[in-house]
């Protein structure tokens, strides 16, 4: 009982200032890239803290909820990955997470928000079949769902999945929100949408919908670091590569629409998934 409190504990409070730091970390690399000196590392935080100092200003009590609702879900999916429990539950509760705030953004007549929201939707429907097909790879590989199977296999999940790992990668790349498939909003200014889906967020439910991303950067990347299980450098080796890849790619790549994003990733990841996942039955 005292072990499953401190892992709770854990998820809860380490998970966002992992994830604010990893962020701050991203502002850096991204204004190195560029020729520019960048923001410091924490202003992720003071950004939070600001906005949680503001005055609650929303369009509709819907709005609010949809806000709360997303932080509940993105930080339980995380708690839940530090109790090394089911993958496709942890992968059932971030989607309802991302539903949540295309219910929010769909509360609001801003043109902006709307076609934000439903970018957002094109952009779940591209990357939530791909995470399925990597947790079914990963359950062919080591028999079990439950992030503790993995933990225990004895060798590397990246020797036997390597295609469904690049098919993380492209699912990696949508939801941190990284060019070409920064559609539905962005951190950078570059979006034609204002802030898309989240233009009509604003104050403390902004603050929320932020720390809520801090925990999907760590659920995603604890993803990746399953691919290395088998010892923490390795893990961190992993974590550390990908995420370079992804902050690369988004730098020097230009934004598509969602026609070329959906036909792509559904042609590229369906195919790197097929042809893994038959490699494992017949090898």
């Amino acid at each position: 009982m005292i072990l499953t409190t401190v892992y709770v504990l854990t998820g809860f409070v380490i998970g966002p200032l992992l994830g604010g730091l990893i962020s701050g970390l991203d502002r850096i690399l991204t204004a190195r890239l560029q020729s520019r000196i960048g923001p410091p590392i924490l202003q992720p935080f003071y950004d939070a803290a600001k906005l949680l100092g503001k005055e609650k200003t929303v369009v509709n009590v819907w709005q609010a909820f949809c806000a709360f609702g997303y932080l509940a879900a993105t930080s339980m999916a995380v708690v839940l990955f530090f109790l090394r429990s089911d993958l496709l539950l942890i992968l059932f509760i971030q989607a309802v997470g991302a539903v949540f705030l295309v219910v929010g953004a769909l509360a609001s007549t801003s043109p902006f928000s709307q076609v934000g929201a439903h970018r957002e939707l094109l952009q779940i429907l591209s990357y939530e079949p791909l995470l399925v097909l990597v947790v079914v790879g990963i359950y062919l590989e080591t028999g079990s769902f439950k992030i503790g199977s993995v933990l225990t296999h004895p060798e590397p999940l990246l020797l036997k999945l390597p295609f469904l790992f690049v098919v993380l990668g492209y699912a990696l790349t949508i939801k941190l929100r990284k060019s070409p498939f920064d559609l539905s909003t962005s951190h950078h200014a570059h979006q034609e949408l204002v802030k898309g889906l989240l233009t009509d967020y604003s104050g403390p439910y902004l603050a929320l919908t932020e720390i809520g991303h801090w925990y999907e950067i760590m659920l995603l990347l604890g993803l990746c670091a399953l691919f290395w299980a088998t010892h923490w450098v390795g893990m961190t080796i992993l974590i550390v590569v990908t995420y370079f890849m992804e902050v690369l790619i988004d730098n020097v790549s230009a934004r598509m629409n969602w026609r070329w994003m959906l036909g792509y990733v559904w042609a590229m990841g369906l195919t790197l998934s097929l042809v893994n996942l038959i490699w494992l039955y017949t090898a």
